[in-house]
């Protein structure tokens, strides 16, 4: 029996991608005793510093519910620190501790020799094009 499926299965695509990517970066997350979704916290707040806690959930693309426990866990792990906002009592924000943030130093270098790898395998305008691409496709799908 055939479908009626004409083109590739994108989802699939993009998750198959996403694992092969991570086969090199969970190494060094389980070194540190990091689990995905801690790391994508830890990039978020690396990349931006203090961020209130609905823009974690946002960029690191994790639930709500599920960012308070692993919140939770960073908080007693020594790597975040929670507070209310000083303008909005009724928001919190998370920054990263001097432990998180020696994390984040030491796993971007390793993430970011893998980036390097894999600009000089696919070459820059591929990278570049993939990029663009994927930019592209979350637009037009927010967009529909």
């Amino acid at each position: 029996m055939t479908t009626p499926f004409v083109h590739r299965n994108l989802p699939r695509l993009l998750l198959q991608a996403r694992e092969a990517v991570m086969a090199h970066t969970r190494p060094g997350l389980r070194a540190h005793g990091l689990s995905d979704q801690q790391w994508r916290v830890l990039r978020v707040l690396g990349e931006h510093g203090e961020v209130e806690t609905g823009r974690v959930a946002r960029e690191a693309f994790i639930l709500g519910p599920s960012l308070t426990g692993v919140l939770k866990r960073m908080e007693r792990d020594g790597l975040i620190r929670r507070a209310r906002d000083a303008a909005d009592q009724r928001r919190t924000v998370v920054n990263l501790t001097a432990k998180g943030l020696k994390a984040v130093d030491k796993l971007s270098h390793t993430i970011e020799t893998h980036y390097t790898f894999m600009e000089e395998s696919l070459g820059t305008q591929k990278l570049t094009r993939l990029y663009s691409l994927l930019d592209a496709v979350i637009q037009l799908e927010q967009s529909a």
